[in-house]
């Protein structure tokens, strides 16, 4: 079993900024990638940012530029840094832990509980 654990979210003006963390724990042998994940009421849980333990990163077309993924080796996390945020980056964030091929996510994955992030205007 693999514990995910993400921290970081907040309450931030428009064009501010916000550190995500994701920290992993367990059975993390064969886990290969790391990824963010947002979800507003009503909808589809997106694709935020992903990396692979090879360096490779995804990103959601609404937040290239702005926000960055990088991984922590040391610490066994992964951070999502966010800047220029928008009040349409509202949502709760979640950290998903698994195993990448290509662009596919295969065999288990593992959520963390999420992270409310909130952008005023």
């Amino acid at each position: 079993q693999v514990h995910v654990v993400e921290s970081g979210g907040g309450l931030v003006q428009a064009g501010g900024s916000l550190r995500l963390s994701c920290a992993a724990s367990g059975s993390i042998f064969g886990i290969n990638a790391r990824g963010w994940y947002r979800q507003v009421p009503g909808k589809q849980r997106e694709l935020v940012a992903s990396i692979t333990s090879g360096d490779i990163t995804n990103y959601a077309d609404s937040v290239k530029g702005r926000f960055t993924i990088s991984r922590d080796n040391a610490a066994n996390t992964v951070v999502l840094q966010m800047n220029s945020l928008k009040p349409e980056d509202t949502a709760v964030y979640y950290c998903r832990a698994g195993r990448i091929h290509g662009a596919t996510w295969i065999g288990n994955t593992y959520w963390g509980q999420g992270t409310q992030v909130t952008v005023s205007s």
